[in-house]
């Protein structure tokens, strides 16, 4: 009798020991997924031409963005031809020894998002475009509703986070 109560208690014993040890074991972290950060090109010269740089207000802001990136696992920065948005993207790819990939700003909204998605699966990625686009491209890459751009708008930002399963959270903040 004594022998079979030894045996049930050393068999839970073993149960429990199993049940702690499987609580504490270490998982594999899934991938973080991928964070998509959108604005507009910072404040530009106003000195009537198609391609105006960035105002010294723009210069600041440019360098704000790169400094809100500082931390960030950047792994692209894209921004369209114009020099405004190649001088908003300039300092946080720099930051980063990354190239800043130019992509057509006629390029529909939903094939560039497709494009990102399918390029860029983890880390950070930096798109700067224009008060016209980036309400488009935003929506786009996270099937959701995002209001329109004021020309006068120069500090929002969106973020666009999907988790390891592929769902985006969006994020619209001032910077």
């Amino acid at each position: 009798m004594k022998m079979r109560y030894s045996r049930q208690f050393a068999a839970l014993a073993s149960l429990l020991l199993v049940f702690v040890l499987s609580a504490c074991a270490t998982r594999a972290q899934q991938p973080a997924g991928v964070t998509f950060i959108v604005v507009r090109h910072a404040e530009k010269v106003d000195d009537g031409s198609k391609d105006p740089p960035l105002s010294e207000a723009g210069l600041a802001r440019a360098q704000a963005v790169a400094a809100a990136l500082r931390d960030a696992p950047l792994r692209g920065v894209y921004a369209t031809a114009y020099r405004r948005t190649q001088q908003t993207a300039a300092p946080a790819a720099h930051a980063h020894s990354l190239p800043v990939v130019t992509y057509d700003a006629k390029l529909a909204a939903t094939n560039f998002a497709a494009q990102l998605r399918r390029e860029h699966a983890t880390g950070t990625v930096l798109v700067v475009g224009h008060s016209n686009t980036v309400p488009g491209i935003a929506a786009a890459l996270c099937d959701c509703t995002v209001s329109p751009m004021e020309d006068t708008e120069y500090d929002r930002w969106i973020r666009i986070q999907f988790d390891a399963s592929g769902d985006a959270t969006l994020q619209e903040t001032r910077y």
